[in-house]
């Protein structure tokens, strides 16, 4: 199991559902329930730049300063999602 969602970095033990939905109904143990449901990305055409703004505007939505929102997401294009 990965520690952080290999498509927006997020851990995955912070997941209101501890992981995003396979195809087969089973759980993901790589993609989180906000990025992965049953079996495809909810943001299928996103780049991984477009998942940093995302992430970011959702991160300053629930009230983190723009700093911390950017420093949590710039590791977004170095995981698996978008290195495959």
């Amino acid at each position: 199991m990965s520690a952080n969602c290999q498509s927006c970095g997020m851990p995955l033990n912070k997941d209101p559902k501890k992981g995003g939905m396979n195809a087969d109904g089973s759980l993901s143990t790589t993609y989180c329930s906000l990025c992965y449901e049953n079996g495809e990305f909810l943001h299928p055409n996103f780049s991984a730049s477009e998942m940093q703004s995302h992430c970011v505007e959702q991160l300053k939505k629930k009230g983190m300063p723009n700093v911390m929102a950017w420093l949590f997401t710039r590791g977004i294009p170095k995981l698996d999602r978008w290195t495959v």
